[in-house]
């Protein structure tokens, strides 16, 4: 007993280490996926590496700030940034003070910034002002990022936010990967070629989530396109700390709530009204099928505050992104049904010879169970009134009449579908504790108008 007492306090305590170990290097493991950084040297105006020089990144949205001194030989790398603005500035006693005044962080991505001080007082400010470098000389990595104006500003059939890796160098997408999302095979989702890999074959990741399931690597869910910030798609020569894919990494990061509160409501309708009619239905005198596309949603974040109770501002923030999508679409649906002589068993029309297996002898209603004899024609094809089954002209009457022309009596239908989808997303952000819950939700419906009306 005491062994055993023994064995699961050890369990226990195991158990406690590997959940302490996880929340210390959670951070530090997302960071290798959606996060950005800012690195480069501290030094004085002949090179020379200054020590000890307080680095400051401030957050322009949140406020946020990150705080680092630079190590003995002038380095400094601040690490687990949210992709947005950035300020830096750098302090240093003997040297006047240093202003990076707007610097951007993209999803993924190591900027340099080699920052050098001038001697002089400390209250003395130094603004530099110049382009973030686009050389990402930290990284061999080579891969493309969608910023937010594009992911969620280029125009989208059915607003499916993945159609838009298809702006990174060597992606092709391949078949059912573009137009919406609802409605069609799922397979299709994630089906891009990547550098010459085949299709499918992709890693996609969400926040530094992966949303690859086992099976044939669909990904799980397709975020709204207004929650999504920017996106990085990963081509080539990725580092070590990637895996489980063959052919590039798709990383993509949410919106995040601000000190000011914004927020965007939006409709995008399609419908038939210049359309073209289909081939067939236009032939045979039809009207076009319905189509009717409604994308609707709506977008808010800003910073958690609640009156007398919580300020939130410069600590706490939230975001949340719905969106709805409804979808009444036709086909044109062609096939034979039997013309009206031919339900009453009339077959004259038709060179094939119709046989009555019963060799002109019926022993039960219209059937003769144990016949062995030969089949006989039925003179001029035509079935006698008394040998139709009853059950067979019950059923006839759920066949649609024949509405076109022709040597073959067919039926042509426009029918009509409902796809039905919506989406959920939000997520909190308390600024110092960079902890991010979110919750996502996403459900497809494909109705029948057969089951519309009946129900």
């Amino acid at each position: 007993m005491k062994r055993k007492s023994n064995l699961v306090l050890g369990a226990l305590l195991q158990l406690a280490l590997f959940l302490s170990l996880a929340t210390v290097f959670a951070p530090r493991l997302s960071a290798q996926t959606t996060y950005g950084s800012v690195a480069g040297t501290v030094s004085d105006v002949s090179g020379g590496a200054i020590a000890d020089a307080q680095v400051t990144l401030t957050n322009l949205d949140t406020a946020e700030k990150r705080v680092q001194q630079s190590g003995t030989d002038g380095l400094y790398s601040v690490v687990n940034l949210l992709p947005g603005r950035y300020r830096i500035d750098v302090e240093k006693t003997g040297f006047k003070r240093v202003t990076r005044p707007e610097v951007i962080v993209e999803v993924g991505q190591v900027v340099r910034i080699d920052l050098p001080l001038q001697v002089g007082e400390v209250t003395q400010t130094v603004e530099v002002t110049g382009e973030t470098p686009e050389l990402q000389s930290e990284t061999s990595s080579l891969g493309q990022v969608v910023e937010e104006r594009k992911a969620n500003e280029l125009p989208l059939n059915g607003r499916n936010v993945f159609n838009l890796v298809a702006l990174a160098p060597s992606v092709v997408p391949q078949g059912s990967a573009t137009g919406t999302p609802v409605g069609v095979n799922p397979f299709g989702w994630g089906n891009y070629q990547v550098n010459g890999s085949f299709g499918n074959e992709s890693a996609e990741y969400l926040d530094g989530q992966p949303l690859n399931i086992g099976y044939i690597n669909l990904p799980v869910i397709i975020p709204t396109q207004d929650s999504i910030q920017e996106f990085k798609v990963q081509t080539s020569n990725l580092g070590a700390d990637w895996g489980k894919f063959s052919g590039g990494v798709i990383n993509l990061s949410t919106k995040s709530g601000t000190n000011s509160l914004h927020g965007a409501a939006y409709e995008y309708l399609r419908n038939k009204v210049l359309d073209a009619n289909d081939f067939f239905l236009n032939r045979a005198g039809q009207k076009r099928p319905p189509f009717t596309q409604n994308q609707f949603g709506a977008n808010a974040g800003g910073p958690l505050y609640i009156p007398h109770v919580y300020d939130g501002r410069d600590k706490t923030f939230w975001f949340f992104s719905w969106e709805g999508f409804r979808l009444r679409t036709g086909t044109a649906f062609t096939t034979t049904v039997p013309t009206a002589a031919e339900e009453a068993g009339n077959f004259s029309a038709i060179k094939t010879q119709i046989v009555d297996p019963c060799g002109g002898t019926v022993t039960t209603a219209v059937a003769c169970p144990g016949f062995s004899g030969a089949a006989v024609p039925f003179a001029g094809n035509q079935i006698p009134t008394g040998r139709l089954n009853p059950t067979s002209l019950a059923l006839l009457k759920f066949f649609p009449p024949a509405n076109t022309a022709g040597t073959r009596s067919e039926f042509r239908d426009p029918h009509e579908q409902l796809h039905n989808g919506h989406q959920r997303w939000r997520e909190s952000e308390p600024g110092r504790r960079t902890t991010r819950p979110r919750f996502h939700h996403q459900t497809a419906y494909l109705l029948p108008r057969l089951l519309l009306e009946r129900s």
